[in-house]
């Protein structure tokens, strides 16, 4: 059988998606100085120890890391700290006021999938996958939506640009090319100082102002900091239900049995976003700095060593999952990594499912047909830490 990743050759230097196990769950790449994690309770047992495990990377990384961007970025952070933050910014996704948004993610929905009623074909990506959850969550930060343009070309930008393995030799062009990404952040860093400036001076109902007016251990957070926060919420706070209503439809696409199932069962839904996160979750790969010697599955991994846990491998692992391979949207319990887990769990989770279920339904119930051309195949960001598409073609007959 024919499976989605065969079917577009997503990341094919990526084993683990086409059936084939590393040999060991834990291996060290010498070529890179790094260690690979492939197996799922070794990746939850990473995750779930951050005291062994930092999310401070970037004091790892063999190239210098400006440190005004890791100032305020929650991605780097470990406890205190990161709880501190995170409860700064989490107030603002709590089921109350997350499940409050359901009628304005509806309206924005229904609105979309009006102006694509009739054609033919469609660019989901650019149709309703991208600028839905642009649109929410700039409303929740309170930027213009309309804006959205230019957020895809800032985050396609920054996507690129600190995705680079060479980031990671220690090479002269390792450097050069740091820089260059961070030349490419910075349209979007002073684009969000602007609004913060204005918050500073004119405070309004909208999460941008909460942060502006925030204090973290007793002090009010630095522009900076507000800066780099805003910035990953609005870049992940959209890509992320980008590449998971996407992938959904890849995935349904390639199985018609379970399409067909959940066109005539809605309930299965949920259940079909979340195997396609544990199938392909879009955030392919995290990274973590050991703390102290530490042993997993078997492997003596040193201090102050990076190591890369491959979220794909792990939501295969036949250990945790039967039949890893099918993609089952029944499936029940489904522990997968889509989302990360433990303190850095997605913020955000709840929202993007919300968004992925909403217009899900709403595309089910305005095309009896929606179907790829193999002429036409869908696009994908090039980078191997994400697993997600930026462009979708599909025919509504």
């Amino acid at each position: 059988m024919t499976t989605v990743v065969d079917r577009w050759n997503i990341h094919p230097d990526h084993r683990w998606l086409r059936g084939q196990r590393p040999a060991s769950p834990v291996e060290f790449d010498e070529s890179q100085g790094l260690w690979n994690v492939y197996g799922y309770p070794e990746t939850l047992e990473i995750l779930s120890t951050p005291e062994t495990f930092s999310s401070n990377t970037a004091r790892l990384m063999p190239v210098s890391v400006d440190p005004s961007l890791s100032e305020g970025d929650m991605s780097q952070m470990d406890p205190p700290r990161h709880r501190t933050f995170r409860s700064l910014v989490s107030r603002a996704f709590t089921p109350r006021l997350i499940a409050g948004l359901e009628p304005r993610i509806t309206e924005v929905v229904d609105g979309l999938i009006e102006e694509m009623d009739g054609k033919a074909e469609l660019e989901l990506v650019a149709d309703l996958a991208y600028p839905l959850p642009v649109i929410v969550i700039a409303e929740l930060l309170g930027v213009p939506a309309s804006d959205r343009d230019l957020f895809k070309k800032w985050a396609d930008d920054i996507i690129e640009g600190f995705s680079g393995a060479s980031f990671l030799d220690g090479s002269e062009q390792g450097e050069q090319d740091l820089r260059d990404a961070t030349e490419r952040l910075k349209p979007l860093l002073d684009y969000l100082a602007g609004h913060v400036a204005d918050r500073r001076r004119n405070p309004k109902d909208d999460l941008l102002t909460h942060l502006a007016l925030a204090e973290a251990d007793g002090e009010r957070l630095t522009d900076n900091e507000v800066v780099n926060v805003a910035n990953i919420l609005l870049v992940t706070g959209h890509i992320t239900t980008t590449m998971l209503l996407g992938n959904t439809m890849l995935c349904l696409d390639a199985y018609p049995d379970q399409f067909a199932r959940v066109r005539e069962d809605r309930s299965l839904v949920p259940g079909a976003i979340e195997e396609a996160l544990r199938m392909l979750p879009p955030s392919a790969a995290l990274a973590r700095g050991t703390t102290q010697d530490v042993r997993i599955a078997g492997q003596h991994i040193p201090k102050d060593q990076l190591v890369f846990l491959w979220l794909g491998a792990a939501n295969r692992d036949p250990r945790q999952f039967t039949d890893p391979e099918v993609y089952d949207c029944a499936r029940t319990p489904n522990p997968h990594f889509g989302f990360g887990r433990g303190i850095h769990y997605c913020i955000g989770a709840a929202l993007s499912q919300l968004e992925g279920r909403i217009a899900l339904n709403k595309l089910l119930d305005r095309f009896p047909v929606l179907r790829t051309d193999p002429d036409k195949p869908p696009g994908f960001f090039p980078t191997a830490d994400m697993i997600g598409i930026n462009s979708l073609p599909m025919h509504t007959s």
